[in-house]
Protein backbone atom coordinates (compact mmCIF):
# COMPACT_ATOMS: atom_id res chain seq x y z
CA UNK A 1 0.00 0.00 0.00
CA UNK A 2 1.79 3.59 -0.92
CA UNK A 3 2.34 6.15 1.73
CA UNK A 4 -0.52 8.46 0.51
CA UNK A 5 -3.22 5.67 0.28
CA UNK A 6 -2.19 4.94 4.32
CA UNK A 7 -2.30 8.55 4.61
CA UNK A 8 -5.76 8.70 3.31
CA UNK A 9 -7.14 5.65 5.43
CA UNK A 10 -6.06 7.14 8.53
CA UNK A 11 -7.49 10.10 7.61
CA UNK A 12 -10.80 8.73 6.89
CA UNK A 13 -10.72 6.66 10.09
CA UNK A 14 -10.16 9.76 12.00
CA UNK A 15 -13.06 11.56 10.44
CA UNK A 16 -15.13 8.35 11.49
CA UNK A 17 -14.14 8.74 15.24
CA UNK A 18 -14.61 12.43 15.57
CA UNK A 19 -18.22 12.11 14.24
CA UNK A 20 -18.68 8.45 16.54
CA UNK A 21 -17.29 10.87 19.38
CA UNK A 22 -19.56 14.13 18.47
CA UNK A 23 -22.40 11.54 18.38
CA UNK A 24 -21.59 10.70 22.73
CA UNK A 25 -23.69 12.99 24.68
CA UNK A 26 -21.38 14.93 27.57
CA UNK A 27 -22.43 14.17 30.98
CA UNK A 28 -24.04 17.31 32.19
CA UNK A 29 -26.32 16.27 28.58
CA UNK A 30 -26.89 12.91 30.42
CA UNK A 31 -27.68 14.85 33.56
CA UNK A 32 -30.22 16.50 32.64
CA UNK A 33 -33.05 14.12 31.43
CA UNK A 34 -32.38 12.40 35.28
CA UNK A 35 -33.14 15.73 36.97
CA UNK A 36 -35.99 16.56 34.81
CA UNK A 37 -37.65 13.24 35.28
CA UNK A 38 -36.84 13.51 39.03
CA UNK A 39 -38.29 16.80 38.83
CA UNK A 40 -41.50 15.96 37.52
CA UNK A 41 -42.19 12.85 39.43
CA UNK A 42 -41.03 14.57 42.85
CA UNK A 43 -43.36 17.67 41.81
CA UNK A 44 -46.44 14.95 40.90
CA UNK A 45 -45.36 13.11 44.72
CA UNK A 46 -45.73 16.45 46.71
CA UNK A 47 -49.05 16.93 44.94
CA UNK A 48 -50.74 14.18 45.20
CA UNK A 49 -49.59 14.12 49.53
CA UNK A 50 -50.90 17.67 49.20
CA UNK A 51 -54.32 16.45 47.88
CA UNK A 52 -54.52 14.01 50.31
CA UNK A 53 -53.75 16.33 53.14
CA UNK A 54 -56.07 18.33 52.23
CA UNK A 55 -58.95 15.59 51.87
CA UNK A 56 -57.44 14.76 55.37
CA UNK A 57 -58.14 18.52 56.32
CA UNK A 58 -62.01 18.13 55.02
CA UNK A 59 -62.54 15.22 56.92
CA UNK A 60 -61.15 16.50 60.20
CA UNK A 61 -63.51 19.49 59.56
CA UNK A 62 -66.50 17.18 59.08
CA UNK A 63 -65.18 15.01 62.30
CA UNK A 64 -65.44 17.93 64.29
CA UNK A 65 -68.58 18.32 63.49
CA UNK A 66 -70.23 15.05 63.61
CA UNK A 67 -68.50 15.09 67.50
CA UNK A 68 -70.01 18.21 67.94
CA UNK A 69 -73.56 16.97 66.71
CA UNK A 70 -72.85 13.62 68.46
CA UNK A 71 -72.25 15.60 71.93
CA UNK A 72 -75.48 16.93 71.55
CA UNK A 73 -77.86 13.93 70.26
CA UNK A 74 -76.03 12.35 73.49
CA UNK A 75 -77.45 15.05 75.65
CA UNK A 76 -80.94 15.10 73.78
CA UNK A 77 -80.73 11.18 74.48
CA UNK A 78 -80.54 11.46 77.84
CA UNK A 79 -82.92 13.94 78.52
CA UNK A 80 -85.11 11.80 77.13
CA UNK A 81 -84.18 9.00 79.19
CA UNK A 82 -84.51 11.25 82.48
CA UNK A 83 -87.74 12.39 81.13
CA UNK A 84 -89.17 8.92 80.44
CA UNK A 85 -87.81 7.56 83.78
CA UNK A 86 -90.17 10.25 85.39
CA UNK A 87 -93.30 9.24 83.56
CA UNK A 88 -92.61 5.64 84.00
CA UNK A 89 -92.36 6.12 87.60
CA UNK A 90 -95.91 8.21 87.46
CA UNK A 91 -97.05 5.25 85.73
CA UNK A 92 -96.29 2.81 88.46
CA UNK A 93 -97.97 4.97 91.27
CA UNK A 94 -101.01 4.87 89.28
CA UNK A 95 -101.31 1.55 88.92
CA UNK A 96 -100.26 1.51 92.65
CA UNK A 97 -103.09 3.37 94.05
CA UNK A 98 -105.70 1.73 91.11
CA UNK A 99 -104.46 -2.18 92.70
CA UNK A 100 -104.37 -1.16 96.46
CA UNK A 101 -105.82 -3.66 98.65
CA UNK A 102 -105.69 -5.76 95.68
CA UNK A 103 -103.62 -9.31 94.20
CA UNK A 104 -100.73 -7.70 93.12
CA UNK A 105 -99.60 -10.00 90.77
CA UNK A 106 -99.71 -8.40 87.25
CA UNK A 107 -99.00 -5.30 89.04
CA UNK A 108 -95.60 -6.77 90.35
CA UNK A 109 -94.67 -7.55 86.57
CA UNK A 110 -95.23 -4.11 85.87
CA UNK A 111 -92.94 -2.90 88.55
CA UNK A 112 -90.73 -5.20 87.52
CA UNK A 113 -89.97 -4.24 84.02
CA UNK A 114 -86.66 -3.06 83.60
CA UNK A 115 -86.61 -1.69 79.83
CA UNK A 116 -88.59 1.19 78.51
CA UNK A 117 -90.81 -1.42 76.23
CA UNK A 118 -90.72 -3.97 78.26
CA UNK A 119 -92.79 -1.70 80.95
CA UNK A 120 -94.80 -0.31 77.97
CA UNK A 121 -95.46 -4.50 76.91
CA UNK A 122 -96.69 -5.32 80.12
CA UNK A 123 -98.86 -2.32 81.20
CA UNK A 124 -100.75 -3.12 77.53
CA UNK A 125 -101.06 -6.32 78.48
CA UNK A 126 -103.19 -5.57 81.65
CA UNK A 127 -106.84 -6.45 81.44
CA UNK A 128 -107.69 -3.29 83.52
CA UNK A 129 -104.48 -0.63 82.09
CA UNK A 130 -107.81 1.54 80.59
CA UNK A 131 -108.07 2.57 84.17
CA UNK A 132 -105.28 4.61 84.15
CA UNK A 133 -104.94 7.62 83.45
CA UNK A 134 -105.05 7.74 79.47
CA UNK A 135 -102.95 11.12 79.43
CA UNK A 136 -100.37 9.40 81.25
CA UNK A 137 -100.07 6.34 78.86
CA UNK A 138 -99.98 8.36 75.99
CA UNK A 139 -96.86 10.66 77.52
CA UNK A 140 -95.21 7.21 78.24
CA UNK A 141 -95.78 5.79 74.40
CA UNK A 142 -94.61 9.36 73.19
CA UNK A 143 -91.21 9.88 75.39
CA UNK A 144 -90.68 5.79 74.58
CA UNK A 145 -90.60 7.08 70.88
CA UNK A 146 -88.66 10.10 71.25
CA UNK A 147 -86.33 8.09 73.01
CA UNK A 148 -85.88 5.08 70.09
CA UNK A 149 -85.50 8.23 67.55
CA UNK A 150 -82.67 9.94 69.44
CA UNK A 151 -80.78 6.73 69.69
CA UNK A 152 -81.45 5.84 66.12
CA UNK A 153 -79.52 9.72 65.47
CA UNK A 154 -76.73 8.48 67.96
CA UNK A 155 -76.14 5.33 66.44
CA UNK A 156 -75.73 6.51 62.65
CA UNK A 157 -73.50 9.70 64.22
CA UNK A 158 -71.23 7.26 65.49
CA UNK A 159 -71.19 5.18 62.37
CA UNK A 160 -70.18 8.04 60.40
CA UNK A 161 -67.44 9.40 63.28
CA UNK A 162 -65.82 5.91 63.00
CA UNK A 163 -65.56 6.13 58.83
CA UNK A 164 -64.61 9.14 59.22
CA UNK A 165 -61.54 8.19 61.28
CA UNK A 166 -61.10 6.08 59.27
CA UNK A 167 -60.81 8.04 56.46
CA UNK A 168 -58.28 10.15 58.41
CA UNK A 169 -55.97 7.16 58.59
CA UNK A 170 -55.76 6.31 55.23
CA UNK A 171 -55.63 10.41 54.09
CA UNK A 172 -52.28 10.06 56.43
CA UNK A 173 -51.16 7.04 55.43
CA UNK A 174 -51.30 8.10 51.77
CA UNK A 175 -49.41 11.28 52.95
CA UNK A 176 -46.64 9.53 54.56
CA UNK A 177 -45.80 7.09 51.58
CA UNK A 178 -46.14 10.11 48.82
CA UNK A 179 -43.56 11.80 50.98
CA UNK A 180 -41.20 8.52 51.32
CA UNK A 181 -41.37 8.35 47.87
CA UNK A 182 -40.58 12.21 46.98
CA UNK A 183 -37.47 11.73 49.35
CA UNK A 184 -36.32 8.81 48.07
CA UNK A 185 -36.31 10.14 44.43
CA UNK A 186 -34.34 13.54 45.83
CA UNK A 187 -31.66 11.49 47.46
CA UNK A 188 -30.58 9.43 44.20
CA UNK A 189 -29.52 13.08 43.32
CA UNK A 190 -26.21 14.42 43.75
CA UNK A 191 -26.25 17.64 46.00
CA UNK A 192 -25.70 20.03 43.16
CA UNK A 193 -28.58 18.46 41.24
CA UNK A 194 -30.93 18.44 44.53
CA UNK A 195 -30.42 21.95 44.80
CA UNK A 196 -31.40 22.94 40.92
CA UNK A 197 -34.72 20.79 41.53
CA UNK A 198 -35.83 22.62 44.66
CA UNK A 199 -35.13 25.99 43.67
CA UNK A 200 -36.78 25.55 40.21
CA UNK A 201 -39.83 28.39 40.15
CA UNK A 202 -38.69 30.60 43.18
CA UNK A 203 -38.15 33.76 43.09
CA UNK A 204 -34.94 34.63 43.94
CA UNK A 205 -35.48 37.51 46.54
CA UNK A 206 -38.65 38.04 48.20
CA UNK A 207 -39.63 41.49 48.28
CA UNK A 208 -40.19 43.36 51.61
CA UNK A 209 -43.48 43.27 53.28
CA UNK A 210 -43.34 47.12 53.29
CA UNK A 211 -43.09 47.39 49.29
CA UNK A 212 -46.31 45.14 49.46
CA UNK A 213 -49.04 47.62 48.21
CA UNK A 214 -51.76 46.07 50.77
CA UNK A 215 -54.38 48.31 52.66
CA UNK A 216 -56.80 47.68 55.34
CA UNK A 217 -56.96 44.40 57.52
CA UNK A 218 -55.42 42.41 54.34
CA UNK A 219 -52.20 44.44 55.31
CA UNK A 220 -52.18 42.33 58.55
CA UNK A 221 -52.99 38.67 56.83
CA UNK A 222 -50.35 40.17 54.23
CA UNK A 223 -47.38 40.90 56.68
CA UNK A 224 -47.77 38.13 58.46
CA UNK A 225 -47.23 35.81 55.75
CA UNK A 226 -44.50 37.36 54.17
CA UNK A 227 -42.79 36.83 57.96
CA UNK A 228 -43.43 33.11 57.68
CA UNK A 229 -41.40 32.64 54.57
CA UNK A 230 -38.45 30.06 55.17
CA UNK A 231 -40.81 28.52 57.65
CA UNK A 232 -41.40 24.68 57.06
CA UNK A 233 -44.03 23.20 55.65
CA UNK A 234 -45.83 20.34 57.46
CA UNK A 235 -48.73 18.53 56.25
CA UNK A 236 -51.92 19.64 58.56
CA UNK A 237 -49.94 22.42 59.96
CA UNK A 238 -50.55 25.65 61.06
CA UNK A 239 -47.94 27.32 62.98
CA UNK A 240 -46.74 28.73 64.55
CA UNK A 241 -43.18 27.60 63.39
CA UNK A 242 -44.43 25.08 59.96
CA UNK A 243 -47.30 25.02 57.84
CA UNK A 244 -49.48 23.63 55.17
CA UNK A 245 -50.73 25.76 52.25
CA UNK A 246 -54.20 26.70 53.53
CA UNK A 247 -52.91 26.50 57.59
CA UNK A 248 -50.70 29.70 56.29
CA UNK A 249 -53.39 31.21 54.81
CA UNK A 250 -56.16 31.00 57.79
CA UNK A 251 -53.53 31.77 60.40
CA UNK A 252 -52.71 35.34 57.88
CA UNK A 253 -56.46 36.16 57.73
CA UNK A 254 -56.80 35.10 61.85
CA UNK A 255 -54.17 38.18 62.35
CA UNK A 256 -57.11 40.15 60.42
CA UNK A 257 -59.81 39.10 62.45
CA UNK A 258 -60.86 36.70 59.74
CA UNK A 259 -62.20 32.95 60.61
CA UNK A 260 -61.11 30.63 57.59
CA UNK A 261 -61.54 27.20 57.85
CA UNK A 262 -58.30 24.80 57.77
CA UNK A 263 -59.25 23.31 53.67
CA UNK A 264 -58.42 25.25 50.61
CA UNK A 265 -61.37 23.50 49.05
CA UNK A 266 -63.92 25.23 51.84
CA UNK A 267 -61.63 28.28 51.91
CA UNK A 268 -62.68 28.93 47.95
CA UNK A 269 -65.96 29.03 49.64
CA UNK A 270 -65.19 31.60 51.89
CA UNK A 271 -64.91 35.54 50.43
CA UNK A 272 -66.05 37.09 47.03
CA UNK A 273 -64.74 35.97 43.73
CA UNK A 274 -62.31 37.93 42.27
CA UNK A 275 -60.77 37.83 38.39
CA UNK A 276 -56.89 37.31 38.02
CA UNK A 277 -57.19 41.00 36.53
CA UNK A 278 -58.79 42.75 39.33
CA UNK A 279 -56.63 40.80 42.24
CA UNK A 280 -55.17 42.82 45.40
CA UNK A 281 -52.95 41.78 47.93
CA UNK A 282 -54.05 39.42 50.46
CA UNK A 283 -56.61 37.68 47.84
CA UNK A 284 -56.13 34.02 48.22
CA UNK A 285 -55.63 32.40 44.82
CA UNK A 286 -56.37 28.79 44.11
CA UNK A 287 -54.81 25.39 42.32
CA UNK A 288 -55.60 22.85 40.85
CA UNK A 289 -59.05 20.88 39.93
CA UNK A 290 -60.19 19.59 42.22
CA UNK A 291 -59.14 22.40 44.17
CA UNK A 292 -56.04 20.97 46.57
CA UNK A 293 -53.84 24.43 46.96
CA UNK A 294 -54.12 27.77 47.99
CA UNK A 295 -51.47 30.70 48.83
CA UNK A 296 -51.56 34.68 48.98
CA UNK A 297 -51.42 37.40 46.41
CA UNK A 298 -48.94 40.02 47.43
CA UNK A 299 -49.12 41.89 43.63
CA UNK A 300 -46.46 42.06 41.01
CA UNK A 301 -47.76 38.63 39.90
CA UNK A 302 -46.38 36.85 42.64
CA UNK A 303 -48.05 34.81 45.51
CA UNK A 304 -46.71 33.68 49.01
CA UNK A 305 -47.65 30.09 50.18
CA UNK A 306 -46.72 27.14 51.97
CA UNK A 307 -45.56 25.31 49.07
CA UNK A 308 -43.89 21.36 49.61
CA UNK A 309 -41.80 20.17 52.32
CA UNK A 310 -38.60 20.75 50.60
CA UNK A 311 -39.23 24.17 49.92
CA UNK A 312 -41.66 25.22 52.92
CA UNK A 313 -43.03 28.77 52.76
CA UNK A 314 -41.64 30.51 49.67
CA UNK A 315 -42.39 33.55 47.31
CA UNK A 316 -42.90 32.23 43.38
CA UNK A 317 -44.99 33.65 40.76
CA UNK A 318 -48.81 33.60 40.46
CA UNK A 319 -49.14 31.11 37.61
CA UNK A 320 -46.29 28.82 38.45
CA UNK A 321 -49.52 26.40 39.27
CA UNK A 322 -52.46 25.62 37.50
CA UNK A 323 -54.96 28.39 38.32
CA UNK A 324 -58.26 28.31 39.07
CA UNK A 325 -59.51 31.58 40.70
CA UNK A 326 -59.53 33.84 43.29
CA UNK A 327 -61.04 34.68 46.66
CA UNK A 328 -61.33 38.56 48.88
CA UNK A 329 -61.70 36.90 52.34
CA UNK A 330 -63.21 39.85 54.68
Amino acid sequence: MSNTRVRLTSVLAGCALAATIGLIPSSPAQAEPEIESVQSRVDTLYHEAEQASERYNDAKIELDELQADLKGLRSDENREDESLDVIRSQARDAILRQYAGTSLSAVGEVLAAGEPGEFLEQVSTMSSYQRLQQGLFENYRTGLKALSIRQDATRKRLEQVAETEAQLAEEKATIDAKLADAKKLLGRLKEEERREVLSRGTVERAPDVADVPASGRASAAVAYAMAQVGDAYVYGAAGPSAFDCSGLTMMAWAQAGVALPHSSSAQYSSGTRVAASALRPGDLVFYYSPISHVGMYIGNGMIVHAANPSTGVQVTGLYSMPYVGAVRPG
